[in-house]
């Protein structure tokens, strides 16, 4: 696959993962008006749960005030550029889709923390076991583009490079 292809794939799903990010938060706001309803029961350890985050994936950095999406967003900005500068140099179809993924995640949550202040989160994952519930933070569409692309990041660090995971 030439440079060029691969850039493309890479600005590609950074394109897709920002329109269904910000196409599933149109909708779990105005459609079916998540904030008012605050939590949708969709099967046993799924649901659908409102809440803005105003800190980084999964709440972190939560207590910054009203200053801190401002620096938030500037720092995922910084990010987004390093990640299409390092896109422009990536031979590997399989690090360009995380690099994308990582993007068009980043860019989804920095729309929302300038459009509303906070991030939409929305999806929770939980079980019931034995010794109580088990509860993953609520999340939305970017941040699991950016945890998988990371993982994908991850992985391809560390496969043998004569196997690879794609072509290199």
């Amino acid at each position: 696959m030439t440079r060029s292809r691969v850039i493309t794939l890479g600005v590609a799903v950074a394109a897709i993962v920002l329109g269904l990010d910000q196409s599933t938060k149109w909708w779990v706001l105005n459609v079916l008006d998540l904030p008012d309803l605050r939590q949708v029961a969709l099967l046993p350890g799924l649901s659908l749960t409102m809440v803005w985050n105003q800190g980084v994936t999964f709440g972190l950095l939560n207590g910054f005030g009203p200053w801190g999406r401002g620096v938030l967003a500037a720092v995922a900005l910084a990010v987004v550029a390093a990640l299409g500068l390092w896109l422009r140099r990536v031979e590997n179809p399989f690090v360009a889709a995380a690099i994308g993924a990582i993007a068009g995640g980043a860019v989804g949550n920095v729309i929302d923390r300038i459009r509303f202040g906070a991030v939409v989160d929305f999806i929770h994952a939980h079980v019931m076991t034995p010794w109580g519930e088990l509860s993953w933070y609520v999340f939305n569409l970017a941040d699991a583009a950016i945890v998988c692309g990371v993982v994908a990041l991850v992985v391809d660090s560390v496969w043998p490079r004569r196997v690879g995971i794609a072509s290199r």
